[in-house]
Formats: C-alpha cells, structure tokens, sequence
C-alpha cells in the first residue's frame, strides 16, 4: 500500500517509505445541476452533508463535462478519453443497456488501471454503459459490483422498461429500500470492511438521483413522479405524499445528501479521513424538460441544461476534500474536466500515463489546491450535431450541425445572453480554427464509434 523509495548515501542505502496510496471514493450523481445545492446558492434546499463536504474541501466553480447525456459522460470519465476517441457517443436505449457492447472493450477504464496500481476497487450504483459479457462491472476492474444495469430506474422498484435492474456481480439481485440508501450502505459496508486492508482502494459510488423517474418505470396507473423516502419530506415538514412537484425534487436531494453524509461518516468512523480522497461530482447538468425537471431543477445563473453543450448542461458542481492535501473551505475557479480524474488517480497512485492510447485529461490536484493554474488551454464539448470549445473566458458552441458559431465572453456574460459573433469574427474564426484542428486530431486516434452492437448475455 506504501510507494518506496531508495536514497543512496555514500555507500550505504536508506529505505524511505513514502505516504501511503490514498483511498479514492467518487461519488458521480446524476442530472444534478449547478444551482441545485445549499453550497452553490440555493436557498431552498436542505443538503447540509454536501454542504459540509464543501466546507471541508474544494468547492469548484468552473468544472465541466465533456458531453452532457448520462451514457457518454460516463463513459469519457471512466477512460479519460473523449467519447470521439472512445467510440461511446450516443445515449444507450433499453436492450443496449441490457445486452449491448456498449464502451468497446478495447477500451480500458478506471479500475483497471487502479488495480494495476494494486488497489481493490468496487461499484456501487448506475452503470449505463453496456451489459453484455464482457461489458459488465466485475468483467472491467471491479472485484464488486452492486447496482443497475441501466439509468432512470424507479428509485423503490428498480424498474427500468418493466425488468428489475439490480444486480450483484453479473447475477440479478434482489434487495429492498430506497435506491439511493442501497449503494451508499453498500459503500459503507464496503469500506468497514476495508478499513484495515493492505490495499488501497477505489468506490465508485454512481447514484442514480437526482434523475427524474419516467412513466415507463411505473406499474399502470401509477404517477410518474419524483421518489423520496419520508424522512426527506419531513425534513421540511411535508407529507410524503405531498402532490407539489418542487417539494418532491427537493426531498429527492435531501435524500441524496443523507446518503452521502452516510458514507462520510463511516469514513470518518473508520480513521480514514485524512487519507481519503473524497469526489461528488454530477454527469451533467439538470434536463430541463416538463416532467423531466422543468421549473423545479436549477442551473444556477447558466443558460439551458442537458443535454445542450450551453454552460447549465456541461458546468456541474464538483466538490473534492482530502484532509492531507486539500485546504478546507478552498474554492477553485480553474477550467476543470471530469477527463482529468482519471490522469490524477494515475498520478497519486506513482503510475505513469499510459504509452498505449492518448488520455485527453490531465493531473488536476495542483490546480485544485490552487499551486497551478488550469492544465487546458482550451475545452472542447461535443455530443451528437453540437459543438462547443471554451478558451480562457472566451467559449464558441455551435447548437446544431447546421447553426453558425455563436460566441461568449464568459467572464462577464457566464449566463451567455450576449451572442459575439459578429462583434468579433476573428475570435470566431481562431477559436473554430482550433476546433476543427482538434477534430482532426481526434479521428487519428478514434474507432467507429459502437451504434447497436449486441452478444448474448445472461438477463
């Protein structure tokens, strides 16, 4: 668990026996958006655990992910390659997310490179990605697995198109409660009973909440609703059967920050505070859609949500404490992507980065703790016909295939309702001159990319 170093001295030789390898537990929630938290300005929400995360850590303010619908994002954050290179690009449908390939299994993702690094690793929660043999959790770098093959599963069912969802390794699984109390508890557990391990280890704590629940995930005539456990409705003194939609999104959130306040905890408990690198992250910014979280989730002071490439579908809260590095109540407004996870779990656990296929992210802990500046020079967005590229304040996002380039000065326009173009063409061209470069950089390295790939799989 300890890296090792050797110092020669004159002719003798000295052991010195570094830090010890952090534990990483990343929590990656789903469809939360930047102004949905108490720590980034809501002043109706009750989430005092992640509101405390914040205030023991780094909250940051200019945070990004690369493409903005569930499957994409998670699968460019867990190869650290953008989803041009890794060949998921599209949103999987129902039998994909049961059966299909999903991420081609060329690519290789988190897990795997921590185990190479000797850590043990599990998943709790949403994987989206693909199911087939091969695709799954424990076939890719997980020792374990809990959770649902799928996303948008009814959160006391675990529903998804009318199958049950939840497995344990490769096996369906049966288990009763509140989908967000099940892979926190099963986080908690795992951690208890790693505390005292001789390995360093990775959580991957993939909530399903805040996703809305569609009516395909309830049994007829059923209200297709937003789902919380009474004890988050009385919080606020409502009933749980409360009828009021932004209640019920609210309660959804305070549920969510229970869970993850379980989870700290049982850290804390476990005298693994100080060593222990903690991540709550969303996927993408909220779905503003009637039904879909329209006039309940919020982007903050950012224009639109998911999936659109505009700052409320693409800046997400991040939030990352670790006692040893990180200053408590720090706030970091570097240009961050969720690509660089995975190049900085590469840097803290000595390994080097990979000589086999480009990584698109980079070490951020400099950054975050504020020694260095950003490690982009530019972002780039991509997901479907849509484009974007941010460079310094200045970010150009075409929002379609066909649409001209619009561009905005994000430093005094972050709700970006001042379109620039024709003010500043040459900013234009430059800044669509580096997108087009970046794109032909890409396809040097990209595959085709998996549409509708299917093997059998057990159901």
């Amino acid at each position: 668990m300890k890296l090792i170093f050797t110092v020669m001295l004159g002719l003798g030789t000295t052991l010195l026996a570094a830090a010890p390898k952090p534990n990483i537990v990343f929590m990656y929630v789903d469809n939360l958006g930047h102004g949905d938290l108490g720590c980034y300005g809501n002043r109706e929400v009750k989430t005092p655990r992640i509101d405390r995360l914040a205030a023991e850590g780094v909250r940051c303010t200019d945070f990004y992910v690369v493409s903005s619908t569930c499957t994409v994002s998670r699968g460019a954050l867990l190869t650290g390659r953008h989803p041009l290179r890794n060949g998921l690009v599209h949103q999987l449908r129902t039998v994909e997310n049961w059966h299909g390939v999903g991420l081609p299994h060329r690519e290789k993702i988190m897990p795997q490179y921590l185990q190479e690094a000797g850590y043990a690793t599990a998943c709790f929660g949403k994987w989206n990605i693909g199911f087939a043999t091969g695709s799954r959790p424990t076939e890719r770098g997980f020792d374990e697995f809990l959770g649902c093959r799928s996303g948008n599963i009814n959160y006391f069912t675990h529903t998804y198109h009318g199958e049950y969802d939840i497995f344990r390794g490769t096996e369906r699984h049966h288990v009763e409660g509140y989908s967000s109390d099940i892979f926190a508890d099963s986080t908690c557990d795992y951690i208890r009973r790693h505390a005292k391990g001789e390995k360093p280890f990775f959580v991957y704590l993939p909530f399903n909440a805040p996703h809305y629940v569609s009516s395909i995930n309830m049994k007829e005539g059923e209200k297709a609703e937003w789902q919380a456990p009474p004890t988050a409705f009385a919080r606020y003194g409502w009933a749980a059967d409360d009828a009021n939609e932004k209640h019920r999104y609210l309660a959804v959130l305070t549920a969510l920050d229970e869970a993850v306040g379980r989870v700290i905890d049982t850290l804390d408990a476990t005298g693994l505070r100080e060593n222990t690198l903690v991540m709550f992250i969303s996927d993408m910014g909220p779905i503003l859609r009637p039904t879909h979280g329209l006039g309940v989730a919020s982007a903050g002071i950012y224009r639109d949500g998911a999936p659109s490439l505009y700052e409320g579908g693409v800046r997400v809260p991040a939030i990352l404490r670790w006692p040893a590095k990180i200053k408590p109540g720090s706030v970091s407004s570097a240009m961050l992507s969720h690509l660089d996870l995975l190049p900085t779990f590469l840097d803290l656990a000595g390994q080097s980065m990979p000589k086999d296929r480009v990584l698109d992210g980079r070490p951020c802990l400099a950054a975050l703790t504020g020694a260095a500046p950003s490690p982009h020079e530019r972002l780039v967005f991509h997901l479907g016909g849509t484009a974007a590229l941010r460079e310094g304040a200045l970010k150009i996002i075409r929002p379609n295939a066909k649409a001209a380039w619009e561009l905005y000065d994000l430093a005094n326009d972050p709700a970006e309702a001042n379109n620039l173009a024709k003010e500043r063409p040459a900013d234009v061209e430059r800044l669509a001159t580096a997108f087009a470069q970046w794109q032909e950089d890409v396809k040097k390295d990209a595959s085709e990319p998996v549409l509708f790939k299917l093997t059998p799989s057990k159901p």
